[in-house]
């Protein structure tokens, strides 16, 4: 059996108990981003399963838009990052 080497772990556990691993990210050709999705790649490069950088490169983010999603997550949690809650927790 072959393992593809990485840079960094290949799975970490989060602090709710779960692990991670580099499977239960999205595709890099992700199109549509649920808040499951957002909340995958959020999750796993602040565990450290991902760099940043990685992250943006991937899956063609910008900057401000996934500090945006780690704001929301940090300050709501996951359903913040619903477009439909989008309205409920922006700030006036």
């Amino acid at each position: 059996m072959y393992l593809r080497k990485v840079d960094g772990p290949r799975s970490v556990t989060l602090p709710d108990g779960t692990i991670m691993t580099r499977a239960d990210l999205p595709s890099k050709d992700t199109r549509r981003w649920v808040a499951s999705r957002k909340a995958a790649v959020v999750h796993a490069v602040g565990s450290g399963l991902i760099s940043r950088q990685s992250a943006l490169e991937t899956y063609r983010l910008s900057e401000d838009e996934f500090h945006e999603w780690e704001l929301a997550v940090q300050k709501h949690g996951v359903d913040a990052l619903k477009a439909t809650s989008l309205q409920k927790y922006r700030q006036p």
